[in-house]
This record gives structure tokens, sequence and C-alpha cells, in this order.
């Protein structure tokens, strides 16, 4: 790697006389920059040319806005000046929304000269300053690349709004080593064609056990296989989709265009597969709401039989009228084995304790809150998201409406109850329709927080949470339709971003709201299993199967379909997709260990002398306990060979 004060020294002193002509390598047109949208309400997005150029002999990465095209092309280093005072701005937001994208922060030790910019924002990276590129999908399904330097500093985000990211990959691997991270499908990190720097930087990463020249001869002939060699029981799925885009390093076999490799290939790998062992898919029908509550009551307020309420709202979900009342049991406001005085008890301590830690943010003077950054970007994050949350909704609609008013003041309320967490974009989602039944200040918090125990994983900065049910979700469906994941695969879509937006906020914006409140509720009992959620993504995705499939799609016609199934699905439908889909894997007698798991089937405990399906039998009886003998009759009447469960009376 050529030091980068020589490159400074040889510059300042004239120590080349005599430059060669820059060499264009490769170029591509529609390619716009995303400049710091959080701080501008201008358009933020800027139509360019990435290039890729040497300049004596040394590759660069480079960017060009279309105005700039008759101008002289940016110098090697980039530093972008401030309008006025002209001071350095190396550390620039990217201008992305990193709460909703599946992003990681790449750190390095050693300090590194930053890449610099000598136009608005035109920037020249050299490839040996280049440590890694991500391919992200953000806010809204778009599709960004992600630059960061050795210096850790990340470029603004480039959106291939025509395709190119395929042949732009291939362009660099001209020049560097691309390598896919082990824990990110969408990271590669950039390596010279070096064996000294490889092995070092192996040794720094801590990715493999043993080292030396053996490991990087082994690396440079195949990175992927090597690499995941310190990594056991990695499912076949999850193996593909940290496959980079074909490349001379990995050739894919002609005669496997998805380049999938065989069982005989990868030893100790465990291919996450039974379509040929599934049996058919259960006929499952809905039920009525529950529509009853005080006949569950004892004498003295005590909730009788919890588990068959839980059936019931599981089945059918809750007549409006009991639905606040039923919502404060399952969210944990209150036990469910608390009588009707204890209640008013902790009604009272509720209240007192929220208004307690009201107090605290509403108290804060404007002066103190200028010297804290974290509490002013709290509320300035909740007044921006509370102002477009559900506005169609009479509740929330028009300004200077009281809901909105309280939509904030709870939220704010929340960031003093979890300060670690504090607010996070979508969780104004999850209050407004608990806020909209509850019709309550205290109550809707209260209820909130219990919501958020079941989810606030998902709104953590590492979002470990949220690649976890990502992959969960791939081992389901592999299990379902082989096919349909590797269709999914070969069109650069099998990591499942697409379905990011549905598991972070439990499709809140893909139904109505009246039908949330219903989702959310059948969710909310965690029957069948507490990944129900995943299920339910597993049943849309196999009712789009025939478009996806029969349909010329690529990675930006797929995203597009699965985004315009918004408020085009009918919840209960999906809803008996997603049942049956539990019922037809929880019938398989050889169900690999891995879709257990995840269905909360597997008991590590249990003996290997155990009929195999024995669990499956008392899981399947717990399901339909309780139901009426003359429902249960009726449904296994006219079911022929096909099972079916039976809806509420």
């Amino acid at each position: 790697m050529r030091d980068v004060t020589n490159v400074l020294e040889k510059r300042s002193r004239g120590a080349v006389d005599e430059r060669m002509e820059p060499k264009l390598i490769f170029e591509k047109e529609g390619v716009y920059l995303h400049t710091n949208a959080k701080r501008s309400n201008q358009d933020t997005s800027i139509p360019g040319f990435i290039r890729i150029v040497e300049r004596d002999g040394e590759p660069a990465l480079e960017w060009s806005p279309l105005e700039d095209e008759g101008r002289s092309a940016p110098a090697v280093f980039y530093t972008r000046k401030d309008g006025e005072g002209g001071e350095e701005d190396t550390n620039f937001d990217p201008g992305y929304e990193p709460d909703w994208a599946v992003i990681s922060t790449v750190k390095r030790d050693r300090d590194h000269v930053p890449a610099r910019n000598t136009g608005e924002w035109s920037f020249s990276l050299p490839l040996s300053e280049l440590y890694s590129l991500r391919r992200a999908r953000f806010s809204l399904g778009r599709n960004f690349l992600v630059l960061t330097s050795r210096g850790g500093h990340p470029l603004p985000a480039l959106h291939f709004h025509r395709g190119g990211t395929r042949e732009l990959l291939r362009a660099l691997q001209r020049y560097i080593i691309l390598a896919p991270s082990p824990v990110d499908g969408r990271l590669f990190l950039s390596y010279p064609h070096d064996s000294g720097a490889l092995s070092q930087s192996f040794d720094e990463l801590q990715l493999l056990d043993d080292g030396g020249s053996d490991l990087v001869s082994r690396f440079i002939q195949d990175p992927y296989a090597t690499t995941f060699g310190g990594f056991s029981k990695v499912t076949n799925f999850f193996r593909g989709a940290l496959r980079p885009p074909e490349s001379p390093l990995h050739p894919r076999n002609p005669q496997d265009p998805n380049g999938a490799p065989s069982a005989e290939e990868e030893p100790g790998f465990e291919l996450i597969t039974c379509g040929a062992e599934l049996g058919p898919k259960p006929k499952v029908t809905r039920g009525r709401p529950l529509h009853k509550w005080e006949e569950f009551l004892d004498p003295e307020g005590r909730v009788q039989n919890p588990e068959r309420i839980k059936e019931l709202v599981f089945r059918g979900g809750i007549v409006p009228s009991l639905r606040k009342e039923v919502w404060k049991f399952l969210l944990g406001f209150y036990p469910w084995n608390s009588t009707a005085k204890e209640r008013e008890d902790i009604l009272r301590f509720k209240t007192d304790e929220y208004f307690r830690m009201k107090v605290q943010w509403k108290s804060v003077t404007e002066e103190q809150e200028m010297r804290n950054s974290l509490l002013r970007g709290y509320r300035s994050l909740i007044e921006r998201d509370v102002s477009r949350t559900d506005r169609h909704n009479t509740f929330y609609s028009g300004n200077d409406n009281p809901g909105l008013t309280l939509l904030h003041d709870v939220l704010m309320t929340y960031c003093m109850y979890n300060f670690d967490l504090g607010y996070v974009q979508g969780m104004s989602d999850l209050l407004a329709p608990v806020l909209f039944v509850t019709q309550n200040e205290v109550e809707s918090f209260w209820c909130l927080t219990g919501f958020m125990e079941l989810v606030h994983q998902n709104f953590e900065e590492s979002q470990e949470a949220m690649k976890q049910q990502l992959l969960q979700l791939s081992i389901l469906l592999k299990a379902l339709d082989p096919e349909l994941c590797d269709y999914l695969d070969s069109q650069d879509s099998g990591s499942l971003c697409f379905c990011f937006r549905w598991l972070l906020i439990w499709f809140k914006r893909e139904f109505s709201f009246e039908d949330i409140l219903t989702l959310w509720e059948v969710l909310w009992t965690r029957r069948p299993c507490e990944n129900f959620h995943l299920l339910l993504a597993c049943s849309i995705l196999e009712s789009q199967r025939g478009e996806l499939i029969g349909s010329d799609h690529d990675f930006n016609t797929i995203l597009k379909h699965i985004n315009e199934l918004t408020m085009k699905l009918d919840l209960q439908t999906v809803l008996c997709g997603a049942e049956a889909i539990y019922l037809q894997l929880a019938q398989c007698k050889e169900l690999p260990v891995k879709v257990q798991e995840v269905l909360g089937l597997y008991d590590p405990s249990s003996s290997e002398e155990e009929s195999p399906d024995s669990e499956t039998h008392e899981r399947l009886r717990l399901l339909g306990r309780s139901q009426p003998r003359e429902a249960t009759a009726a449904s296994a009447g006219g079911s022929g060979s096909t099972p079916t469960v039976p809806a509420n009376p």
C-alpha cells in the first residue's frame, strides 16, 4: 500500500514532473449521492457518475455530479469545506435513517488519512484506503452503497437508480479482494492483493483460529469457504446469502445457476430442508372474537382460565367494547390473578409513578436541555415522528390535536423510564394504536412498556435481534419452500431484507389500522409460539410465490412488489395461512433442529428413545384444547384426509 504521506510529499515538492494520462477503467451514470437529509429540507439526492480511474498507476474510486462534468477531475483526496468558515468536516452525517437499516459500525484502531473532496460533494478515494463496502437497504427500501475509508470515515451513501452494483464490484476486484463478512452478508471488507497484509488483517479481526501462509493462500483461492471454515453448523441458505456476486475468486458452477453447493462440497454444514417430507397443509378457520368477559371473573374479580381467554383471542381477536380491558391483561398492566380491589391499588400506584417520571422531563429548563444533547435529540425525533404518525386517523388528525399531545408526552416519559434505549424511530407506530384503544395517558404508557418488553431488542443499536429474526425467517422459508428461497437468492434477495419493516414494527404499515388492532392482540397471546410473527411473514411470501417466481423479477422489482402489498393483504387469510404453516411443520416427523428451535418445539433434554412426534402431539392437543366437542366433531367430519383446525364457538 502506498504511504499516504509519501503521496502528499511528492505532490507538494513537485517530485513527479511528468504524469501519466488518467485511465478510465469503469464508469456508471445514474448514481445518486445522498447528502445530509437530516439537516436540510431541500432535495438531497444529487445525480452523478461513479468511476474507477487509474492515476499514475494508482486506482481510485471517484464520484462527481453531472454539473461538474465540464470541470477538471477531482484530486485524489477530498475535504468538504464549510460554506463560510472553510473548516474541514470529515465526520459529516451520511444522511440516511440508521434506525431502519440493517447496519453495523466499522471501527479501526489504526489512524488513516480520510478521503477528501475538492468540490461540494465530489470525492475520490484511493482503493488502497477503502476499508469496507456495504450494500444496504435503508428506510424506504432503497438500495444504497456505503463506503468506509480506513480512517473509519463513511462517505455519503450512493444510490444506484439504474442498477450497476454488481458490475462495480467486479471492476473493483481487479485491484482489491472483497471478502464477505461472516456475520453480515451485505458487508464486504477490502484487502489488497498482498498476502502479508491479508494475514495481518485476519489476526486483527480474529476470524480464524489457524494462521500462516497456508491460510492466506487458501483464502485467496476461496475466501468464502476459508472464512467459514472456523464456523460450525451454518445453514446452507445463510451460506448462500453471504456469497458475494460472481467473481473470479469463486465462479459459479455453470451447471448450477444459483451457485448452491452440494452437501458433499461442504461437510459439516446443516442443510435446512424438509420440503419433500412435509405433509398436507391443514385447513384452518378463524373463530368469533372474544365477546364475553364477566363470565371469566370470579366473585372477587380474578380472571379464571386465562389460557382459555388467550386461546379465544388467538382464534378470533376481541370485540371493540372489551378490547381496552383485555389489552391491559395481555400487556401486563394487570396480573391475571389480581382481584378487582388489587387492580384499583395497582392503578393508583402506576399513575403516581407515571407522573413522577413525566415531571422529570417537563421540569427541564431550556438552558438545561441545551447541555443535554441526548434528551434534546430524543425530543426532536419524537416531535418529528408524532407529526406524521397515523394522521389519517381522526384521533390524531388535524392541528393542535390533543391526541398528538398525548402521543408526544407518553413517548417523552418512556425516555425517562428507559433512558438507555430512549426513543427510536418506529416506537410512535407501536404506541399510536395502544393510545387509540385505551384513550388514557397512564394506561397507554404502561401498556407500551409491556409491548416494548416483547420487541425492545428490535430497536437496539446493534440490531442483532433483527438480523437474528431475518435469519430465522430464512430458516423457516427454506424448510417450507426451498425453490422460492433459491429463486430469491438468485435475484440477490436471499437475505429477505425487504421483510425488515414487517418484523421491526409487527406489520404496522402493511395492514389497515383496524386490522392491526386484531393482529397485535393475536400476537400478544404468544400462541402457538413466540415467533408466530415470522410465520405471518412466511404466509405472506407464500401467497406471493406465483407472482415472484412466475415473473421476470430482479431485486428492484421484487422490492417494489413487496412494498406495493401495503393495505392489499387480507388479514384473516394471512392468519389462517400462518397457523396452517405452523401445524404443517409441527406434524413433520423429522423436522430439522434449527426449525424446531425457531418454533419453540426443540427440547434438548428429551431422550432419543422418546416418540419423535410426542411433543408435536401435545402441542396440537393444546392448540385445540377447550374447543367444544360439537365444533371439533363438525370440523373433523368434513375435512376428508386433510386435518382441520376448528373455529371458536
